[in-house]
Order: structure tokens, then C-alpha cells, then sequence
């Protein structure tokens, strides 16, 4: 019994050009994947830094009034010696033609919380919150 082999003149499988082609399209694929990813990340950690601010903000703008007395001026602080706190209070007057002001018993006192932190390169980034508070004269 003779067995005969016959060799196909067709080259079965891929070419260095097809593979070259292949390793550029993941290469490409990966790096933008790669790029989403880090955005994503960023992202999540600029999320967080603000999330901190809020928190650090309201919280110290709850302590107005309750812990502190609410007298214009202004104080500072540092918070985990990353984030920077100022707390500003001025003398709202509301509209003369809206309000008696010679008949209010209360004062009204705009108190601006603003809470600045590194955002890990050259730049700085900063949250303010505003609201009005009511306080008598004799806390002024």
C-alpha cells in the first residue's frame, strides 16, 4: 500500500502582514480602552473630593447659630489638612420697599461658606455655599 502525499500549493495560515495588522488593531483598541478607564477613574475621584466639600461645607454651616454665635466677621480653618474652610457673615438688609426694617425684632445675616482643596496638580478647586440666618440684635 502506497500513500501518497500530495502538498497543497495554498499556505495554510496567516501571513506576517495580517498578524502586524492584527497586533495594531488591539494595540489602538487597548489604548483607548485604557484612556476610558482613566477618565473614568478621574472622574470618580473628583465625585469624591466634592462629595468631602459638601459635607465639610453644610456641616460647618449648620455649626452657624448653634455652635457659634452669628456676628459678622470672618473665620478659617483647615479640615484633614488638605481641605480649606472660610466662613464669611454679613448684615442682610432686605428690600426697604418689601420690609419695615425699623419694626423687625430679628436680623437677617447672610452667611457664605466656602471650602477650597488642591486638586492634586497646579490648579485649586473651590465650593461655596450661601444662605440666610436669622439672628436677634443682642447677637450681633
Amino acid at each position: 500500500m502506497i500513500i501518497s502525499m500530495q502538498t497543497n500549493s495554498k499556505q495554510q495560515g496567516f501571513s506576517l502582514l495580517e498578524i502586524l495588522i492584527a497586533f495594531a488593531i488591539l494595540a489602538i483598541s487597548l489604548t483607548i480602552l485604557l484612556k476610558i478607564f482613566s477618565a473614568g477613574t478621574n472622574t470618580a475621584i473628583v465625585a469624591e473630593e466634592y462629595t468631602t466639600a459638601v459635607q465639610i461645607a453644610e456641616s460647618l454651616m449648620t455649626q452657624v447659630g448653634v455652635a457659634t454665635r452669628i456676628q459678622p466677621g470672618e473665620t478659617s480653618g483647615d479640615e484633614n489638612e488638605r481641605y480649606h474652610w472660610r466662613i464669611l457673615i454679613t448684615p442682610y438688609l432686605p428690600d426697604p420697599n418689601l420690609v419695615d426694617i425699623k419694626q423687625l425684632k430679628l436680623l437677617m445675616y447672610q452667611v457664605v461658606v466656602t471650602v477650597s482643596w488642591s486638586d492634586g496638580g497646579d490648579g485649586e478647586r473651590q465650593l461655596e455655599l450661601s444662605t440666610l440666618k436669622l439672628g436677634t440684635e443682642e447677637s450681633a
